[in-house]
């Protein structure tokens, strides 16, 4: 056993990532608030909000542990739930690690947090806070715990730990989480769009953004937040923690440009939401591969992932299912272009290491063998984070129930589920002369005439 000290530096980049991937959050609640309706707005930001804090309890109490606990059976498909429970036995450092247990366990539980977050925005406008929040519970639990095993936890063949079954058997790469997180994100979108069904007047009323000015607020957040999403996944402060930062960069500018020329091309005018949308389809696509291409790779890669999302967004309109905000358009498209772009654009020079090269693609002399393991990475996960999330979508539907009343929907869902609305635009004035708030009616004020000037 080599003993090691703990590298400060490792573990304060650790926690800086975890930080900025905790922002990642509400800059989602932000960024999905903004597309919705008015009148909807605070329901959007508080199923991103209960999914912190749901997910933040189950990480600590058992979520830990079947991501990264020793595999059950051996079979790399689950950890061991009770092995890392509540965290007790990670309080005392590991010898055999730079930086401390903790910090890596809260680095991933904001990857939980925003995986189910995410997942969030196929439905809004139309389902109930208390349904969400019991599907948040579920996926969490029996989608995301297990997939993030199979694609996170690594084994160590010396002391009998067993890791997941696609990184450590199949080896396919996903440096940030392209399959666990987004196709598994997406997947599960389309799944509850089907399940909930569409929003009243889908296809037939327009349902604009309320406020753009939110959703760039939001972009920019996620965009800020990735870089400890994708960079800190290198978890330690060294060269593959700055590669991931500059494909980030350079993916996510390819992508907004992408989307953009798209809009030119299609519509005749680039818009801010398809560049918020595009920042975010970069930001998807590069996450799996972040630390396997190159800088210009990251620029391919992010203009593919850019124009393939441009288009796929309108597949809802094609097949009939109301992915309110995108999520399968998004998340599902552009994981699944950066996975399976790993297997044509990975550069073996990225490990810094000719002792150890890293894996080459297609276009590196490596042939088709990393492109099989990817779809085989891609799709396994696709495949069964769509049968568990309908699964889990018809639970909820025929036990606390998914939609709120035609009424509520069509007065508004933020004061249905809240009592609270996102805007408050009754003529209220303060009067300083007798210091307390006057609520103003039309019958305080004369009649008017067609000119504006009273009668």
């Amino acid at each position: 056993m080599t003993l090691l000290e703990l590298n400060s530096g490792d573990t304060a980049w650790i926690l800086i990532s975890a930080a900025l991937v905790l922002l990642m959050t509400p800059g989602l609640a932000f960024f999905y608030g903004g597309m919705v309706r008015a009148k909807g707005v605070l329901n959007m930001m508080m199923m991103s909000f209960i999914s912190m804090g749901v997910i933040g309890v189950l990480w600590v109490l058992f979520g830990y542990s079947m991501a990264f606990g020793n595999s059950v059976g051996g079979a790399g498909i689950i950890g061991n739930p009770f092995e890392f429970a509540g965290l007790e036995s990670l309080l005392t450092n590991d010898p055999e690690a730079s930086y401390p247990a903790l910090a890596f366990v809260a680095f991933q539980a904001c990857f939980a947090i925003i995986t189910v977050a995410l997942v969030s925005g196929a439905i809004a406008d139309r389902a109930s806070f208390g349904g969400w929040t019991l599907f948040a519970v579920l996926w969490g639990t029996l989608v995301y715990f297990p997939a993030a095993h199979w694609v996170f936890a690594l084994g160590d063949p010396e002391s009998g730990l067993v890791g997941g079954w696609i990184l450590n058997q199949i080896k396919a790469i996903d440096f940030a989480g392209g399959t666990a997180i987004h196709i598994n994100a997406g997947t599960a979108a389309l799944a509850l769009a089907l399940v909930v069904g569409p929003r009243i007047g889908f296809g037939s009323k327009p349902m604009r953004p309320h406020n753009m000015t939110l959703v760039m607020l939001g972009a920019a957040l996620l965009w800020f937040g990735w870089f400890g999403f994708n960079a800190g996944s290198a978890a330690a402060a060294n060269g593959l923690a700055s590669l991931a930062w500059v494909n980030t960069l350079a993916a996510t500018a390819a992508a907004m440009l992408g989307w953009l020329i798209v809009e030119k091309l299609r519509d005749g005018h680039p818009t801010s939401l398809g560049a918020a949308s595009g920042i975010v389809a970069g930001l998807v696509g590069i996450t799996p591969a972040a630390g396997a291409v190159s800088p210009i790779g990251a620029i391919i890669l992010g203009l593919v992932a850019g124009v393939a999302c441009a288009y796929a967004v309108g597949l809802k309109f094609k097949f009939g299912f109301d992915d309110s905000l995108d999520v399968v358009g998004v998340h599902l498209v552009g994981g699944l272009v950066g996975t399976l772009l790993i297997g044509l654009l990975a550069d073996p020079a990225t490990s810094g290491d000719p002792a150890s090269p890293a894996v080459a693609g297609l276009f590196y002399g490596g042939g088709f063998d990393q492109l099989w393991r990817q779809a085989v990475g891609a799709f396994s996960v696709m495949a069964f984070s769509f049968v568990m999330s309908y699964l889990i979508a018809l639970v909820v539907k025929h036990t606390v129930g998914w939609r709120v009343s035609t009424s509520d929907e069509l007065g508004g869902i933020d004061l249905a589920e809240h009592s609270e609305a996102g805007y408050d635009l009754s003529p209220v004035y303060y009067s300083s002369r007798v210091g307390h708030t006057l609520v103003l009616t039309k019958d305080d004020f004369p009649e008017t005439n067609k000119t504006g000037a009273s009668k």
